[in-house]
């Protein structure tokens, strides 16, 4: 068990490295931030002056050492667009992509399995097969067109939901959240749903083929001939048995909530961090977009590692082969 975390602790952080020079040397044919930072009266002594002071005069590798170096002590430099430490911008703007990805992982994960279960067991009745037409809307259209149509209906046209931004917000501490205020539970449910109902889809999907392939096995069968309630069936042994190979997708959902709620803020302008790497696009704000990218892969590969590890804990059967592997 330890070698196998160490093994994957390194692997994560093999990737990280390769993610954040892949991230860095894109951000070199995005643009020069230098023409964005001056007027157009600068003249060439004003523009290597600036690049002397941002380190954009030092070799590519000089460049990404000092990079990661700083990144690991959460140091991601001065944003070029507002002159600020950009570690205090994604404080500012992380609490409010982290409530609304909170919301809708759990509106994903609850009504996801709980409708799977439901098409599995009653795959034969109106109301599964309704629900699993419907399901088709949340796969086939895009997010934003998903986003745009629910501000219509319930902004534009029943005028009962905010269109854009978080509301009013409370602060604790470091934190701000909408959860305790009216304005900002209102500002909350249509890009909590837009983003959600995406994953919410597919985990439905997944449960509900899994759940059929395990009520089609023996130890189904035997447990029916044994007189057990169907509901200890489908709950206690089928469902147990469904979880296990959905974990991993779920958490790779769970992360994907993250990483694209930046289309969901741009469409309802929530104040976050993908609102946030879409302004520093435009302005060429190349610590904002590096610490963005860096941030997001930080919680994919966490995610990742954590779900790898829940798996290796949860079924015997991958111990099991690795330590037959280990006698052979």
């Amino acid at each position: 068990m330890l070698a196998y975390i160490i093994r994957r602790v390194f692997q994560s952080a093999l990737v990280l490295l390769i993610v954040g020079l892949v991230a860095f040397s894109m951000f070199r044919f995005v643009g020069d931030p230098v023409d964005n930072m001056l007027g157009q009266e600068r003249t060439q002594a004003d523009v290597e002056r600036l690049r002397a002071q941002l380190g954009l005069d030092q070799p590519f590798p000089v460049q990404y050492w000092r990079f990661l170096e700083q990144a690991a002590q959460g140091n991601f430099g001065l944003s070029y667009r507002q002159g600020r430490p950009v570690s205090d911008i994604l404080i500012e703007r992380l609490p409010a992509t982290l409530e609304l990805a909170f919301v809708s992982g759990l509106f994903a994960l609850a009504f996801g399995i709980g409708l799977g279960v439901f098409t599995a067991i009653r795959r034969r009745g109106f109301a599964a097969n309704a629900i699993m037409t419907i399901s088709l809307i949340g796969v086939s259209l895009p997010t934003f067109l998903i986003g745009i149509l629910l501000i219509y209906v319930f902004s534009v046209e029943l005028g009962w939901l905010p269109s854009f931004g978080r509301g009013e917000v409370t602060r604790i501490g470091g934190w701000t959240t909408g959860f305790l205020t009216e304005s900002g539970l209102k500002a909350l449910i249509l890009p909590a749903f837009t983003l959600g109902l995406y994953q919410m889809t597919l985990i439905m999907r997944l449960v509900r083929t899994e759940m059929l392939e395990v009520l089609r096995q023996d130890y189904i069968r035997f447990a029916r001939a044994r007189g057990l309630r169907e509901r200890a069936i489908n709950f206690r042994h089928a469902l147990k048995n469904t979880l296990v190979p959905v974990i991993t997708i779920t958490g790779l959902q769970l992360g994907s909530i993250i990483a694209f709620a930046i289309i969901t803020e741009t469409v309802f302008q929530w104040p976050g961090v993908g609102l946030l790497f879409i302004n520093a696009i435009q302005f060429v704000d190349i610590p904002v977009m590096a610490a963005y990218l860096m941030l997001i892969s930080v919680m994919f590969v966490g995610i990742n590692l954590i779900v790898d590890l829940l798996y290796f804990a949860i079924d015997p059967r991958l111990r099991v082969d690795r330590s037959a592997g280990k006698l052979t």
